[in-house]
């Protein structure tokens, strides 16, 4: 079985994101990484280089900064890796620059890919997400935040990056079959300083958002403000070993009591169906799940 993944990426050092660690925590389950290094004004392309100069190979992309309508440009950068992995591979592993695979998944991954490489019924496998939110101490627990998307999919060519990036399609806009991979990704997006999440949120408006609306919602603000959200909760578990550095180094002041919750009352009804009767209501599915 060969196993291909790909990721894309622009501006990780000014944006902080952890694409080296994203990157080393698929590595062991790829015989090779494809990334689309877009243009950046920092010294990213030189970061990916650095990674695994014998397993990673470098697209080098311009985004079109024209291209403003629902992050757009997010999905055409992620096709671009896509389909330049070699027509030998049986799957394309994809990974987001603030995503990390825990290792204790690895193994249960891999046997997920093995055990469907044969079934052609499945063109894609589901990891689980968790979301930490402001410092390493806490996860999103609303359910407006997504629990399971594809991050596995067959090397079929028809199978496409769909709107920003989030998920996957094919042939004429086509769910993909799934099955779960038992699989679990820590998603550090929100985990930065106020002033890297200003940074970060800048950047990334800019790939939905005219200069006005930038101007009009965001103005000149520096820091960004992490006491709007909603709900969240202590998180208990472990952290994926490549993280290890990167959190002992973090250093942030922002707290959150995790009794006060704001959670919206869709959210909490939910959240009680969920826990009581195991029914996910309302959840948002960019797949068919076989």
């Amino acid at each position: 079985m060969k196993v291909v993944g790909f990721s894309f990426i622009k501006d990780a050092i000014i944006c902080n994101y952890p694409i080296e660690e994203a990157i080393k925590s698929i590595l062991p389950l790829c015989d090779e990484v494809i990334v689309a290094v877009g243009k950046s004004n920092d010294n990213t392309l030189a970061l990916v280089r650095n990674i695994d100069p014998d397993k990673i190979k470098i697209i080098e992309t311009v985004w079109d900064d024209n291209l403003r309508e629902g992050g757009r440009v997010l999905a055409l950068e992620t096709d671009k890796a896509l389909q330049a992995i070699p027509t030998d591979a049986d799957w394309c592993f994809y990974i987001q620059a603030d995503e990390i695979v825990h290792e204790n998944s690895l193994k249960t991954i891999q046997q997920s890919m093995l055990k469907c490489k044969d079934d052609k019924r499945v063109d894609g496998l589901l990891l689980d997400f968790i979301h930490f939110y402001g410092s390493y101490k806490y996860v999103a627990d609303a359910y407006n935040w997504h629990r399971k998307e594809i991050r596995i999919v067959r090397n079929d060519k028809s199978i496409f990056s769909y709107k920003d990036s989030m998920g996957f399609r094919k042939g004429n806009n086509k769910k993909l079959q799934v099955k779960d991979s038992g699989g679990l990704i820590h998603h550090y997006s929100y985990v930065k300083t106020p002033k890297q999440m200003m940074n970060k949120q800048k950047a990334f408006h800019r790939l939905w958002h005219d200069d006005n609306w930038l101007q009009e919602k965001i103005g000149d603000a520096t820091e960004y403000d992490f006491s709007e959200i909603d709900s969240l909760k202590k998180y208990e578990g472990t952290y994926p070993n490549v993280m290890r550095n990167r959190i002992a180094n973090f250093h942030t002041n922002f707290d959150f009591d995790v009794s006060k919750s704001k959670m919206k009352l869709k959210y909490r009804l939910r959240k009680l169906l969920k826990e009581i009767l195991g029914i996910s209501l309302g959840e948002y599915r960019n797949y068919k799940l076989l």
